[in-house]
């Protein structure tokens, strides 16, 4: 996952099933053309980002068992968020680095790690 883009692997039964979550850019033209202050475009592009980590939040819900990887921070910033919630106190959360993988090597990165 990244600040833009999330893909969902969901094993179950020896079965992989893969949905991807994406978000808009917070902003469609350049952000010269924007009349805003630093503030407004800061608050702007954390709402965004708060928009799509809502999103992700709904679907982790639904698992036990739950792996945040890739290659940027995004992954840490959600899993800070998700430990502040209650919500989420039953369900186990790990957190891994990762490259830039192909879909194949997403795939064998978490059947990997859940065969642990």
């Amino acid at each position: 996952m990244d600040h833009s883009i999330a893909y969902l692997i969901e094993l179950s039964n020896d079965k992989i099933v893969k949905k991807t979550l994406k978000i808009a850019p917070a902003f469609l033209g350049p952000l010269e053309n924007l009349r805003l202050n630093e503030s407004r475009i800061n608050n702007k592009v954390n709402d965004h980002l708060a928009d799509f980590y809502q999103k992700l939040s709904d679907v982790i819900k639904r698992y036990d068992q739950v792996l945040l990887y890739g290659p940027t921070h995004a992954k840490t910033e959600l899993f800070n968020q998700l430990k502040e919630d209650i919500h989420f106190d039953e369900i186990k959360i790990d957190v891994q680095p990762a490259d830039i993988m192909t879909d194949n090597e997403q795939e064998a990165f978490v059947k990997k790690y859940f065969e642990m």
